[in-house]
């Protein structure tokens, strides 16, 4: 009977697995980048019109190809574009040397075909330094998900509140229950402006639904008009290019800022993506997206995204996707929106590219809320792994859009929002919720943590608002009528801006004094090192402060609560001593005047007390010297070792480091070294003051197991043992002789 190997049962074990993957296969579409079945890059143009595309005549063409014929390719360019071999457009695309305008120039020339071969070229790492250069805004931005699974219009708005306190600039809501998608637009409005003013909202529901509230200024933006790469796919949408640009310029004329959604993988999900790779169908979505006039797209695998990363080189081709999208010139929202991996480590290998090299929105829709609240699907980072995400921000110093929020500012934005939409429900007769709801919702991480209330609430208020067709001045209104003046305020600048419509522009947000950052106000112009974005002071500072970062004094502040636990007193110099017996111990120099607690969490007189007592049950004598010259732990033990009667000396840092040494050994060359402070124990302490004995008496050692090194090494403890070494090095006295000492524990 063949047994499972050890390592094979850890390694099926492990997240990874849990994932699919899939071999190559043309026929299912299910390749990255340069199926067999690609159409070769060709253009023929006679008398101003195209009449052959990607290897079709135009009497073949689809209706996406009549489409991206009629609109989606600058003709007076396309000669050029076309003429140029995939290699100079790819390292024109990645050369600093190279503007952004003259890249655009270019591939605005260039088929679809074209433009995947071009992509395919450059590695991941030449894509994210292209996308450096070719993002539309200067200023990395962000998007939420606010959703949860009970529609609670209260919970809504206190976490549309913490998401923009974050400092999400999109936040974006749908409904498990689709009449419940006015109440959640109503509520998101509101929780949206509390606090930090200006994030854009959207309700993601069905598109004549979305569109009323939309033209009724209850929403402020649109992206899920979606396109394919496929004709198929439209038919089976009852959809064609055609009526999405219908659709794109119904959001646009009434103000609202849009964007399509598209996303490898869609065509292999719905079986129609005719042998193509998943690349080259992607291509033709951003080209079709910038025919229709769309603002940008929301792209990089969506929910397809597991069938992207179910191949090789997927993870590179989602990358490709949002760099298409900035070559096209559109705003780019790079996904980052559903859920990649059941693996952290893959679901960050994802995420970081476009970290690092900056986007227009980095998510696409970041889980503001826990996993399960997530009604859109399960986002590649939802609400438990914001400190992961603000922690990268600050590991790579790049900006994502988002900051540390302190605890009494979070509680106090969720409750302002969640009594904001309290009050405005009950001001417009929608619905009537109790102070206990409010304060539960303020407290809650999600709506598990909520009584089940009233079932029927959130749909009967969403029918009324329906019924009453109630609009933004409504809300406007009866937030001044309540008092809730700045929120008020706020939703009327947001919606006079939409007259003015500068938030059309390409990449359009607002920052929290309303000014608009876009291509046209805030243009990327990255040409290499020390050009582009760069964080300003200000915003350095906000990105290195995240919660868990501690100071040297916070650091050490724990010393503080065991001082004086022991007392050291100095006798004399220390001189060699003649009992064989003797184990002398060396102190480190801040052991006993500013250290006095081991990393372990032992106090350091525990420590010498195990540590004596070893020596002790042994039949050896143990004498105390503070050595003052060095905080070398070596050198401590072997000054010990040498002034020892046996000749054997213990070392000992007040952080807890310990060793062995014997007088006649390099400084290096210990007898028995505890390195590792954070793992020890009072037992093992007092197992090397036996050992040391053993070695004084000539015997053999008796091996110590420390029993595994994982929490030991641990990053967690770093920062600490460094602060504890300063303490050390300022107590430390160059050139002083070690002193024989009393200690006495209290």
């Amino acid at each position: 009977m063949a047994h499972e190997l050890g390592r094979f049962r850890v390694l099926n074990s492990k997240p990874v697995n849990l994932d699919g993957f899939s071999v190559p296969d043309a026929a299912l579409g299910l390749v990255a980048m340069r199926s067999p079945h690609d159409p070769s890059p060709s253009l023929v143009l006679r008398g101003g019109e195209v009449t052959q595309l990607d290897g079709k005549d135009a009497g073949d063409f689809d209706v996406i190809d009549e489409f991206i014929a009629r609109y989606g390719i600058d003709l007076e360019v396309a000669e050029e574009a076309m003429g140029l071999d995939d290699m100079t457009l790819a390292r024109m695309a990645v050369d600093i040397n190279v503007p952004r305008a003259e890249v655009v120039r270019l591939i605005g020339g260039t088929t679809p075909a074209k433009l995947a071969r071009v992509i395919a070229l450059m590695s991941p790492v030449e894509m994210q330094m292209a996308m450096a250069k070719m993002r539309a805004r200067r200023t990395p931005s962000n998007q939420a998900h606010v959703t949860n699974q009970l529609d609670d219009p209260l919970l809504i708005a206190a976490d549309a509140a913490s998401a923009v306190a974050y400092g999400f600039r999109e936040v974006e809501t749908t409904v498990p229950v689709l009449g419940d998608a006015p109440s959640n637009a109503v509520a998101l409005l509101i929780g949206s402006q509390v606090g930090t003013p200006g994030a854009m909202a959207q309700c993601s529901i069905e598109e004549a639904l979305e569109l009323r509230l939309g033209l009724r200024g209850l929403t402020s933006y649109a992206e899920t008009i979606s396109i394919y790469g496929t004709e198929q796919v439209f038919v089976d949408g009852d959809d064609t290019p055609f009526s999405k640009a219908i659709l794109t310029s119904a959001y646009a004329s009434r103000g609202l800022k849009m964007r399509v959604t598209s996303g490898g993988g869609a065509e292999v999900l719905m079986g129609a993506a005719e042998k193509c790779s998943i690349l080259y169908l992607e291509s033709r979505c951003v080209s079709l997206a910038r025919a229709l006039g769309s603002q940008g797209v929301q792209n990089g695998g969506i929910d397809g995204v597991g069938v992207v990363a179910s191949v090789p080189e997927g993870m590179k081709e989602l990358l490709a996707e949002n760099l298409m999208v900035m070559m096209r010139d559109l705003e780019s929202c790079a996904g980052n929106d559903n859920l990649i991996s059941e693996s952290d480590i893959r679901r960050s290998a994802h995420t970081l590219p476009v970290l690092l090299a900056g986007a227009d929105f980095i998510f696409s829709g970041f889980g503001s809320i826990p996993r399960y609240d997530n009604a859109f699907a399960l986002s590649n980072f939802n609400s438990d792994d914001m400190d992961d995400f603000l922690v990268l921000q600050r590991d790579w110093g790049a900006d994502g859009g988002l900051r540390t929020v302190p605890p009494e500012h979070l509680e106090a934005v969720r409750r302002r929002a969640a009594k904001a939409v309290q009050a405005v429900y009950r001001d417009l007769g929608l619905a009537d919720y109790d102070d206990a709801r409010v304060e539960d919702v303020v407290a809650a991480n999600g709506s598990r943590d909520l009584p089940a209330g009233h079932p029927r609430m959130v749909a009967e208020a969403a029918a009324s608002i329906e019924a009453k067709q109630l609009t933004v001045f409504d809300v406007i209104a009866s937030l001044h009528r309540t008092g809730y003046i700045a929120e008020a305020e706020a939703i009327a600048t947001l919606t006079r801006e939409r007259l003015r419509g500068d938030q059309l522009q390409t990449s359009a947000i607002f920052d929290d004094e309303f000014r608009v950052l876009s291509k046209l106000t805030d243009p990327n112009d990255y040409i290499g090192p020390a050009t582009g974005y760069a964080l300003s002071e200000q915003r350095r500072a906000e990105i290195d402060g995240i919660r868990q970062a501690r100071s040297g004094a916070e650091l050490t502040a724990d010393q503080d609560e065991h001082g004086g636990h022991v007392t050291v007193t100095d006798i004399e110099p220390a001189v060699q001593g003649s009992d064989p017996r003797e184990v002398c111990i060396g102190l480190s120099p801040a052991w006993g005047r500013s250290v006095w607690l081991s990393l372990c969490g032992l106090t350091i007189g525990e420590v010498l007390r195990q540590i004596s007592a070893g020596l002790e049950e042994e039949g050896c004598i143990a004498r105390t010297v503070r050595v003052r010259s060095t905080i070398d732990v070596g050198l401590i033990g072997l000054t010990a070792a040498r002034l020892s009667g046996s000749g054997i000396g213990i070392g000992l840092q007040g952080k807890g480091t310990a060793l062995i040494h014997r007088r006649d050994l390099a400084p290096l060359a210990n007898l028995e070294l505890f390195s590792v402070a954070p793992l020890l124990t009072a037992k093992m302490y007092r197992e090397l003051g036996k050992n040391a004995a053993r070695h004084a008496k000539g015997m053999a050692p008796v091996p110590i197991f420390t029993g595994g090194t994982d929490e030991s090494i641990s990053a967690r403890y770093h920062a600490r043992a460094v602060a504890l070494v300063a303490l050390e090095r300022e107590a430390c006295e160059p050139g002083q002789p070690p002193m024989t000492v009393k200690v006495e524990q209290r």
